[in-house]
């Protein structure tokens, strides 16, 4: 008789290798930063971020796409310039119970 495999639950895996992308945009000073000054207005042109950061824009647009990667920010364009903004749904989810229920499944 063959040994039962079980099966895997990739539900969880997805949300886990979610959250690590975002755990890994926050894990940097830099980062962190910009969230705080994104935090602060609706929307920032990237020419202002990156005069109030002090960063070269290379450097700016690399943590940014980051960010973008990880749905922690909203980028728009109007024109030739990109706005940037806070994507609340995405933080208040990373600050929600709903993490909580990774690690304390009895509370949910």
């Amino acid at each position: 008789m063959k040994p039962i495999i079980p099966l895997k639950d990739t539900s969880k895996e997805k949300i886990l290798v979610e959250y690590e992308g975002k755990f890994k945009a926050l894990a940097d000073q830099k980062r962190l930063h910009i969230l705080n000054l994104l935090c602060q207005q609706d929307s920032i042109c990237v020419c202002d971020l990156g005069a109030l950061i002090d960063m070269p824009q290379s450097k700016l647009s690399y943590h940014l796409k980051i960010l973008l990667d990880a749905n922690l920010i909203i980028k728009e364009t109007r024109g030739t310039w990109s706005y940037y903004q806070i994507n609340s749904e995405e933080i208040n989810q990373l600050l929600s119970p709903s993490l909580c229920c990774l690690f304390r499944p009895s509370h949910c």
